[in-house]
């Protein structure tokens, strides 16, 4: 097996130290990206479900960056919430400031009892979009 090619954004927040795993993996041209949250730098929990979900959405856009990719290269999204009935119509309307015209990528979401002290996670594969001297 060959070494992981583990990407992390610019600014790596605590929780991927604290429960040691990176922020995304590259495996030729597909990027797996592990659970983000809306976490803070430090590791905690925006305290307000909008803010957290808005900053688990910039977590992800700063790891697909990290790998020179964005939203419009992201093929499949696993979103867990811990309380579907009272949460799912307000990140409905956030994720739809967020993800972009379609087509859209395809969409799971997984109501869960537990995510570490978060309401709210985004679990995504993406492809990595070749490099521009390689396009020509």
């Amino acid at each position: 097996m060959s070494k992981r090619d583990a990407i992390f954004p610019a600014n790596r927040h605590a929780l991927y130290d604290a429960h040691q795993y990176s922020a995304a993996v590259r495996h030729g041209d597909l990027l797996f990206i592990s659970g983000q949250v809306g976490s803070r730098e430090d590791g905690s929990p925006e305290p307000v479900y909008e803010d957290q979900v808005r900053r688990a959405f910039a977590n992800l856009r700063a790891v697909l960056a990290a790998a020179g990719a964005s939203f419009d290269d992201v093929i499949d999204v696993i979103s867990f919430h811990t309380d579907p009935p009272t949460q799912f119509e307000r990140m409905m309307a956030i994720r739809a400031e967020e993800i972009g015209e379609p087509p859209y990528p395809t969409w799971t979401a997984i109501g869960v009892t537990w995510l570490a002290g978060f309401d709210f996670e985004l679990k995504v594969v993406a492809r990595i979009p070749p490099a521009p001297e390689a396009r020509n």
